[in-house]
Protein backbone atom coordinates (compact mmCIF):
# COMPACT_ATOMS: atom_id res chain seq x y z
CA UNK A 1 0.00 0.00 0.00
CA UNK A 2 1.26 3.22 -0.76
CA UNK A 3 1.24 5.76 2.08
CA UNK A 4 3.33 8.55 0.34
CA UNK A 5 1.05 11.56 0.38
CA UNK A 6 1.90 14.17 -2.46
CA UNK A 7 3.06 17.85 -0.35
CA UNK A 8 2.36 19.54 -4.34
CA UNK A 9 -0.51 22.13 -4.58
CA UNK A 10 -2.22 20.86 -7.65
CA UNK A 11 -5.96 21.24 -8.73
CA UNK A 12 -8.99 19.38 -6.66
CA UNK A 13 -12.29 18.93 -7.87
CA UNK A 14 -14.90 18.36 -5.32
CA UNK A 15 -18.29 17.71 -5.99
CA UNK A 16 -21.11 17.99 -3.58
CA UNK A 17 -24.30 17.67 -2.90
CA UNK A 18 -26.35 20.06 -0.77
CA UNK A 19 -30.04 20.87 0.44
CA UNK A 20 -31.31 22.80 -2.19
CA UNK A 21 -32.41 25.99 0.88
CA UNK A 22 -30.57 29.66 1.40
CA UNK A 23 -27.76 29.95 2.88
CA UNK A 24 -26.10 26.77 2.02
CA UNK A 25 -23.78 27.82 -0.65
CA UNK A 26 -22.44 30.45 1.55
CA UNK A 27 -22.01 27.87 4.48
CA UNK A 28 -19.84 25.78 1.47
CA UNK A 29 -18.01 28.59 0.32
CA UNK A 30 -16.90 29.69 4.05
CA UNK A 31 -15.44 26.30 4.88
CA UNK A 32 -13.00 26.68 1.97
CA UNK A 33 -12.32 30.41 2.60
CA UNK A 34 -11.69 29.44 7.00
CA UNK A 35 -9.56 27.13 5.77
CA UNK A 36 -7.49 29.72 3.89
CA UNK A 37 -8.22 28.33 0.57
CA UNK A 38 -8.99 30.52 -2.41
CA UNK A 39 -11.44 29.09 -4.65
CA UNK A 40 -10.44 28.97 -7.88
CA UNK A 41 -13.93 27.73 -9.68
CA UNK A 42 -17.39 27.30 -7.94
CA UNK A 43 -20.17 25.96 -10.19
CA UNK A 44 -23.70 25.14 -8.76
CA UNK A 45 -27.28 24.01 -10.21
CA UNK A 46 -30.15 21.87 -9.44
CA UNK A 47 -30.35 18.17 -9.80
CA UNK A 48 -33.23 15.66 -10.78
CA UNK A 49 -33.98 15.55 -7.21
CA UNK A 50 -35.91 19.18 -6.06
CA UNK A 51 -34.21 19.16 -2.48
CA UNK A 52 -30.66 18.79 -3.72
CA UNK A 53 -28.12 21.31 -5.16
CA UNK A 54 -24.68 20.08 -6.64
CA UNK A 55 -22.17 21.99 -6.53
CA UNK A 56 -18.84 21.67 -8.29
CA UNK A 57 -16.02 23.04 -6.29
CA UNK A 58 -12.34 23.96 -7.88
CA UNK A 59 -9.04 24.52 -5.78
CA UNK A 60 -5.54 24.13 -5.50
CA UNK A 61 -4.16 22.06 -2.37
CA UNK A 62 -1.90 19.00 -1.18
CA UNK A 63 -3.15 15.93 -0.28
CA UNK A 64 -3.32 15.96 3.26
CA UNK A 65 -5.78 19.91 2.97
CA UNK A 66 -7.86 17.99 0.34
CA UNK A 67 -8.45 15.12 2.08
CA UNK A 68 -9.37 17.18 5.34
CA UNK A 69 -11.94 19.38 3.22
CA UNK A 70 -13.70 16.34 2.13
CA UNK A 71 -13.39 15.22 5.61
CA UNK A 72 -15.20 18.53 6.85
CA UNK A 73 -17.62 18.74 3.71
CA UNK A 74 -18.96 15.17 4.59
CA UNK A 75 -19.75 15.83 8.15
CA UNK A 76 -21.35 19.12 6.90
CA UNK A 77 -25.10 19.47 7.91
CA UNK A 78 -26.68 20.31 4.61
CA UNK A 79 -24.39 17.85 3.00
CA UNK A 80 -25.74 14.91 1.67
CA UNK A 81 -22.99 13.38 -0.32
CA UNK A 82 -18.83 15.07 -0.97
CA UNK A 83 -16.29 13.41 -3.08
CA UNK A 84 -12.87 14.33 -4.39
CA UNK A 85 -12.67 13.80 -8.53
CA UNK A 86 -9.56 11.67 -9.67
CA UNK A 87 -8.64 13.42 -12.86
CA UNK A 88 -8.61 10.47 -15.22
CA UNK A 89 -12.07 9.21 -14.18
CA UNK A 90 -13.29 12.98 -14.17
CA UNK A 91 -15.06 14.87 -17.69
CA UNK A 92 -15.00 18.31 -17.06
CA UNK A 93 -16.53 21.04 -19.17
CA UNK A 94 -17.04 25.08 -18.75
CA UNK A 95 -19.73 27.19 -20.94
CA UNK A 96 -18.62 30.80 -21.72
CA UNK A 97 -19.67 33.88 -23.57
CA UNK A 98 -17.43 36.07 -25.83
CA UNK A 99 -18.47 39.30 -26.71
CA UNK A 100 -16.36 40.47 -29.51
CA UNK A 101 -16.24 44.49 -31.45
CA UNK A 102 -17.47 43.44 -34.74
CA UNK A 103 -18.19 46.49 -36.95
CA UNK A 104 -16.66 45.63 -40.28
CA UNK A 105 -18.00 42.64 -42.21
CA UNK A 106 -14.52 40.89 -42.47
CA UNK A 107 -14.00 41.19 -38.89
CA UNK A 108 -17.36 39.21 -38.15
CA UNK A 109 -16.64 36.91 -40.61
CA UNK A 110 -12.98 36.39 -39.47
CA UNK A 111 -14.36 36.07 -35.72
CA UNK A 112 -16.81 33.24 -37.23
CA UNK A 113 -14.21 31.16 -38.82
CA UNK A 114 -12.10 31.16 -35.30
CA UNK A 115 -15.06 30.02 -33.65
CA UNK A 116 -16.23 27.14 -35.95
CA UNK A 117 -12.79 26.23 -35.39
CA UNK A 118 -13.69 25.20 -31.74
CA UNK A 119 -17.35 24.84 -32.28
CA UNK A 120 -18.15 28.00 -30.73
CA UNK A 121 -21.86 29.31 -31.88
CA UNK A 122 -22.97 32.64 -32.92
CA UNK A 123 -25.39 33.59 -30.26
CA UNK A 124 -26.10 36.94 -31.21
CA UNK A 125 -25.00 39.94 -33.42
CA UNK A 126 -25.72 43.63 -33.07
CA UNK A 127 -24.35 46.30 -35.79
CA UNK A 128 -21.07 46.55 -34.01
CA UNK A 129 -20.78 43.27 -31.82
CA UNK A 130 -20.61 39.87 -32.14
CA UNK A 131 -21.32 37.16 -29.28
CA UNK A 132 -19.98 33.54 -29.18
CA UNK A 133 -20.68 30.67 -27.08
CA UNK A 134 -18.79 27.64 -26.37
CA UNK A 135 -18.72 24.73 -24.39
CA UNK A 136 -15.44 22.96 -23.77
CA UNK A 137 -12.17 22.11 -22.20
CA UNK A 138 -10.54 25.11 -20.13
CA UNK A 139 -7.84 24.93 -22.42
CA UNK A 140 -9.69 25.18 -25.46
CA UNK A 141 -11.58 28.10 -24.01
CA UNK A 142 -8.32 29.49 -23.36
CA UNK A 143 -6.87 29.21 -26.47
CA UNK A 144 -9.95 30.93 -28.13
CA UNK A 145 -9.45 33.70 -26.26
CA UNK A 146 -6.32 33.89 -27.00
CA UNK A 147 -6.91 34.03 -30.52
CA UNK A 148 -10.45 36.44 -29.68
CA UNK A 149 -7.81 39.17 -28.09
CA UNK A 150 -6.98 40.78 -31.21
CA UNK A 151 -10.25 41.77 -32.04
CA UNK A 152 -11.14 43.39 -28.78
CA UNK A 153 -13.03 41.26 -26.48
CA UNK A 154 -15.65 43.28 -25.08
CA UNK A 155 -17.36 41.32 -22.03
CA UNK A 156 -16.48 37.45 -20.90
CA UNK A 157 -18.29 35.59 -18.88
CA UNK A 158 -17.26 31.80 -17.78
CA UNK A 159 -19.01 29.48 -15.58
CA UNK A 160 -16.21 27.52 -14.20
CA UNK A 161 -16.02 24.05 -14.53
CA UNK A 162 -18.67 21.45 -14.23
CA UNK A 163 -17.47 17.98 -13.50
CA UNK A 164 -18.74 14.75 -13.27
CA UNK A 165 -17.12 11.20 -12.80
CA UNK A 166 -17.13 8.72 -16.29
CA UNK A 167 -19.07 5.70 -16.60
CA UNK A 168 -21.54 4.30 -14.44
CA UNK A 169 -20.05 5.84 -11.49
CA UNK A 170 -21.83 8.93 -9.83
CA UNK A 171 -21.80 11.44 -6.88
CA UNK A 172 -24.34 9.70 -4.81
CA UNK A 173 -24.21 6.00 -4.61
CA UNK A 174 -26.93 5.59 -2.13
CA UNK A 175 -30.60 5.87 -2.90
CA UNK A 176 -32.31 9.46 -3.10
CA UNK A 177 -35.39 7.74 -2.19
CA UNK A 178 -35.06 7.30 1.42
CA UNK A 179 -34.25 11.20 2.13
CA UNK A 180 -35.96 13.58 3.72
CA UNK A 181 -35.60 17.01 4.71
CA UNK A 182 -36.14 18.12 8.44
CA UNK A 183 -35.29 21.21 9.97
CA UNK A 184 -32.33 21.72 8.20
CA UNK A 185 -31.21 18.19 9.02
CA UNK A 186 -30.72 14.75 6.44
CA UNK A 187 -33.23 11.77 7.93
CA UNK A 188 -32.88 8.98 6.74
CA UNK A 189 -35.84 6.48 6.96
Amino acid sequence: MNTTQNTEEIRRTFSVLVENRPGVLSIISRLFSRNGFNIDSFCSGPTTDPNLTRITIEVYADDNHANLLLAQLNKMVPVYSAKMMEPAKTIRREFVLFKCEAKEYETRNEIIQIGNIFRATVIDVSSDTLTLAMIGEENKINALQELLEPFNILELARTGNLAMERGKYTIDEKTKENIEFSYGKNVTE
